[in-house]
């Protein structure tokens, strides 16, 4: 950074002004007012960087702001959705006629396993009575080139 600056201190031709903001350094300096020029310079840049890294402050601020209300919103809508969850498994829990006991249980998943095999060896036989339905219409389909 040391470098830019010392070239393009350099450059100036005599009598050039330099403008820096609101504040403008006259071109003709001494070595007295020159010194004063490189302080003004050098002060106008450390006060560049302070207004740099305040707005970078206010932007992270501004941002953990959002993120810690983000983060309560979710919140909120979290224990909505189980509010929601909760009072909608209770009210199906009152639906459901009354469990009955264990030993009833045994009979029922028994009655389920009987009526699931039923309907698979009913679908077995619908299956096998219409696949040759179903293949003669596919190739059939498969075969025809319309155009």
């Amino acid at each position: 950074m040391w470098n830019f600056r010392y070239h393009v201190l350099q450059d100036l031709l005599p009598g050039d002004a330099i403008l820096l903001g609101n504040l403008e350094i006259p071109g003709r300096m001494d070595s007295n007012r020159g010194q004063n020029g490189i302080q003004l310079l050098l002060a106008a840049e450390q006060e560049a960087q302070h207004i740099v890294n305040a707005a970078r402050n206010a932007k992270m601020a501004r941002l953990k702001q959002a993120k810690e209300e983000a983060e309560k919103d979710i919140a909120e809508f979290r224990a909505h959705m189980e509010a929601e969850f909760q009072r909608k498994v209770a009210e199906a829990d009152l639906n459901l006629p009354i469990k009955q006991s264990s030993g009833d249980s045994g009979a029922n998943v028994k009655r389920l396993e009987q009526e699931t095999e039923a309907k698979i060896h009913h679908l077995e036989i619908e299956a096998a009575r219409i696949s040759h339905d179903v293949v003669h219409m596919l190739l059939k389909h498969v075969t025809t080139v319309k155009n």
